[in-house]
């Protein structure tokens, strides 16, 4: 029977395990916090869960709009809305904690061992848990990542915090200060502007969202002003420091902005030093991620790596895949490499963001031949009834042959949506093929198939 070692719990590596089990092999996973890992217990189940409630709160404060009353408080709906910050925050970890649970039941059915640890490789085929000594035929790395600090601002877990310590906040944040308007920065910048916290986001880029759809981020940037957040573009943070009961924000040009906390969201480094992969030859790039080729190989034959610590797509469904691939190719079965071109991701705004496929600024640079249409979101009929008013439904697809070759959906459950589009991109439906399935009328996914239509009937080829 293969022995199979898998270093970190994650989706990167519970994925990869029962994969393996299920194929017969010998399974223990080695986790530090608890099944489910960081992504389950303290990053993407967690800020998620906030951001569901989030955007219930959005809604409820919004309705005045569908001719909704709430008699809750005197000033109507967005007076009579109050968040009960202590209780959004337990059931937030307990919702985690029932999630973690839940993944160690099924790695318990599968048969697959847990040991809870700190994991170094010391020989190329044992892995040590303190003074434990595991042999394993197959190793899988899948220590995920730690977000990154930055100098002069290092988190306190009070008044200046990363994302894994907002949960342990008694109060909303009266004055909340984001740095970096990426994904997270941009979601939880958002969550907290809805759940009524005043929010400054300090973005170091001309927009936020700098490596997104531009028209996306140009939509939900004006989302973020016309419901109140301060946007700060082009303006990089130097420092953080206290300051009494608040924060004093410096920028590199010298302006300083205050609030009473300061959460940084400045990217992510992988968990890679201290774990052996230097002393065993396994290559890792110049920032410690480790390297993979498409089946999830690193430089030493039987060792793979899966998920955040590679650095390639830092998603969880991303994480999961290339586990499962790791273990099917190392196990011997037929396996596709992974195809980063059929990766749909979705951004936990509100409105998300999700895309898949070709981008707009492959289109632009001439990288890739393609016909686009982009269709505004406030003329679909349900919309329209549900008082949804920004976003929109983007399209590419080959100029001779139709192919869907990738799109952008911007709007309230775009996750839910853009699977629509990933099925065609994935099997090389034409829009043809899209214009004429049935799309369910009123419906927001109507808009996919309009937007496949207007492309079909834009050139003869």
């Amino acid at each position: 029977m293969t022995r199979i070692v898998i270093i970190g719990g994650g989706p990167g590596g519970y994925e990869a395990a029962l994969v393996a089990a299920q194929l017969g092999a010998d399974v223990t996973v080695i986790e530090r916090d608890g099944p489910g890992g960081a992504c389950v217990l303290t990053d993407c189940v967690p800020s998620k869960t906030l951001i569901a409630t989030s955007t219930r709160m959005a809604v409820m404060s919004e309705s005045a709009g569908l001719g909704l009353r709430f008699s809750g408080g005197p000033d109507g709906i967005v007076g009579g809305l109050e968040v009960d910050m202590a209780n959004v925050n337990k059931r937030v970890k307990d919702l985690a904690r029932a999630q973690s649970f839940d993944v160690a039941e099924r790695l318990a059915y599968e048969e697959v061992k847990i040991v809870r640890g700190e994991a170094r490789l010391v020989e190329p085929h044992v892995v040590a848990v303190g003074e434990r000594r595991i042999r394993a035929d197959i190793v899988l790395i899948a220590t995920g990542a730690t977000p990154r600090v930055l100098p002069g601002a290092e988190p306190d877990g009070e008044r200046i915090l990363n994302w894994r310590q907002l949960y342990d906040l008694p109060e909303l944040p009266e004055e909340l200060i984001v740095v970096g308007s990426g994904v997270t920065g941009a979601e939880l910048a958002g969550a907290y502007l809805s759940l009524g916290s005043k929010v400054t986001l300090v973005s170091s880029r001309d927009r936020i969202l700098p490596t997104e759809d531009a028209d996306a981020a140009a939509v939900l940037q004006e989302v973020f002003l016309r419901r109140g957040m301060n946007v700060m573009s082009r303006s990089r943070a130097a420092g953080v420091e206290r300051s009494g009961n608040g924060v004093i924000v410096t920028l590199e040009d010298g302006g300083k902005v205050e609030g009473t906390h300061c959460l940084m969201t400045v990217g992510m480094v992988p968990n890679t030093t201290g774990i052996g992969l230097e002393e065993v030859g396994v290559a890792c790039d110049k920032r410690g991620f480790v390297e993979v080729d498409k089946v999830s190989r690193t430089s030493v034959p039987h060792i793979y790596a899966s998920g955040d610590c590679t650095g390639i797509l830092m998603l969880a469904s991303v994480a999961g895949m290339q586990g499962r691939i790791a273990m099917w190719h190392a196990l011997g079965e037929a396996v596709q490499p992974l195809k980063l071109g059929w990766v749909a991701s979705n951004i936990f705004t509100d409105p998300e963001v999700a895309s898949v496929g070709v981008t707009q600024q492959m289109v632009d640079s001439g990288d890739v031949n393609a016909r686009t249409v982009m269709l505004p979101l406030f003329t679909n009929a349900r919309a329209k009834m549900q008082g949804f008013e920004d976003g929109f439904v983007k399209l590419f697809c080959r100029p001779s042959t139709g192919i869907v070759l990738g799109g952008v959906i911007v709007a309230p459950r775009a996750s839910e949506l853009i699977l629509g589009v990933s099925i065609a991109v994935q099997q090389h439906l034409t829009v043809d093929q899209v214009a004429h399935t049935f799309a369910v009328y009123p419906s927001l996914s109507g808009s996919i198939t309009e937007a496949s239509r207007r492309l079909m009937s834009e050139h003869a080829y």
